[in-house]
């Protein structure tokens, strides 16, 4: 067989994977020549960052757990002033994609090292992509000044991880795989790592929604979401990816919800236009059709189906396929108004990808 010419540029994150690794942050802090960690949470993850400062004991100077959805511009002002009024000098995220967009966010701002520490299946953490919302409008942009320094998987912190974002947050690491197999910049190295971790991630997740504490099926879903955002972080984003920052942005809609809602629909979109995506996402779900596959495997684990039952109203369908096409991402099949507005419309009543094509 012979190797198309193709351009591969890894990105340089110092990974640790395993069962107890949390135990290992303060090492990776010495080793990064930081002695005053703040920590990132969000509301809910507080106890446990409470928990991570009293672990860290002398190296960790404070505790900022107000980590928001889309990562809002004035939470991190917030996060700044209180990074400055204790003097820190790394952070470390403890928590799924809210926690670490906020550190990223920072981490554009600053400079600082940045730690990650993630609980949910978000896959960001391996990008060097940070979306930003103000104004009500969601911009993204590429930067390896928001890439971490260290990401510290402990598949044990995602043992208690709630069915419900199980599925969605897993679902929202199968989309980075997805849209890597048709980049306009994909190469062989990483369409074989997108092919394996939406493998891993769909063999996991109907395991683990069922049997929360399964190990093994904790371990292949955390492991499928780091490939995941390490091919999201290293090859171009498309439709799927435009429509959803566009939705969580302009409706405030939940992150890997919206996700998971969109991205059987977007590949039916995409489908006639990348056919060898589509086997290699059909081999990897176990379906003759990727998108049904897909729609299949997300009604299986119980995702949302539909945008009206996330709360989008039905007069934002014209406006958000309007925004969809303004600045578009590139994508293997044009982006066609009226299409988008179809795709959208099956999206928001819930109906089966099929309709989108």
């Amino acid at each position: 067989m012979t190797i198309t010419p193709f351009t591969y540029v890894a990105l340089p994150s110092r990974v640790i994977f395993g069962f107890g690794t949390i135990a290992r942050v303060a090492e990776e802090l010495s080793a990064l020549g930081a002695a005053r960690a703040l920590v990132l949470t969000t509301p809910y993850q507080t106890g446990n960052g409470e928990a991570l400062v009293h672990r860290l004991g002398a190296l960790a100077v404070g505790l900022f757990s107000n980590a928001t959805m889309h990562t809002p511009v004035d939470v991190t002002e917030a996060a700044i002033r209180a990074l400055k009024e204790v003097d820190a000098d790394c952070v470390v995220a403890l928590g799924g994609g809210s926690t670490t967009g906020l550190s990223k966010a920072i981490a554009l701002r600053t400079d600082l090292p940045q730690i990650i520490i993630p609980t949910t299946y978000a896959g960001s953490e391996a990008t060097p992509i940070i979306g930003e919302t103000s104004g009500g409008q969601k911009h993204t942009q590429k930067t390896l000044k928001v890439l971490p320094e260290v990401i510290v998987y402990d598949v044990d912190l995602t043992l208690g991880l709630p069915a419900g974002l199980t599925a969605t947050s897993g679902m929202n690491a199968i989309a980075h795989s997805v849209e890597a197999l048709y980049a306009k910049d994909g190469n062989p190295i990483i369409a074989g790592m997108a092919e394996q971790s939406i493998a891993a991630l769909a063999r996991a997740l109907p395991k683990i929604v069922t049997s929360p504490g399964d190990r093994d099926g904790r371990s292949d879903a955390l492991y499928g979401a780091w490939l995941a955002g390490a091919c999201l972080g290293s090859v171009g984003m498309s439709l799927h990816h435009k429509l959803c920052h566009t939705l969580g942005g302009t409706f405030n809609l939940p992150h890997a919800e919206t996700h998971a809602v969109v991205l059987p629909h977007a590949v039916a979109y995409n489908a006639d236009a990348a056919p060898t995506a589509m086997e290699c996402i059909g081999r990897a779900v176990g379906a003759s059709d990727a998108a049904d596959g897909l729609y299949a495997l997300g009604r299986s684990i119980g995702v949302p189906q539909s945008l009206r039952d996330l709360g989008m109203p039905e007069e934002g369908i014209a406006h958000a396929a309007d925004l969809a096409v303004t600045d578009a991402y590139w994508n293997p099949r044009p982006l066609e108004l009226e299409a988008i507005r179809d795709l959208l419309r099956n999206a928001w009543e819930g109906k089966p990808p099929q309709a989108s094509r």
